[in-house]
């Protein structure tokens, strides 16, 4: 039988920021419609891809990239460096 589960991601926040998306959740995520911090995120996510794909690909959908293309992982000094962060 095939999983259906969706596929997951690994994601590591700020400590700050990630109390920051629990006590959202916990404030006002009912209220805003968000059963969980998970659909809080996924919602998030899908607005700044929207907005990306407006700006970079006339507004469409990419074609989706397969999971374990993009390497894991921070960037690395030289990959940052002049990147504005």
């Amino acid at each position: 039988m095939k999983d259906r589960r969706p596929p997951s991601f690994s994601l590591t926040l700020p400590a700050e920021t990630a109390d920051q998306v629990r006590a959202a959740q916990q404030a006002a995520g009912a209220q805003e419609g968000y059963a969980s911090v998970n659909e809080l995120l996924t919602a998030a996510v899908n607005r700044e891809l929207r907005r990306l794909q407006r700006k970079h690909n006339g507004g469409k959908p990419w074609e989706g990239t397969p999971a374990g293309v993009l390497r894991p992982g921070r960037r690395t000094q030289e990959e940052t460096r002049g990147s504005g962060e």
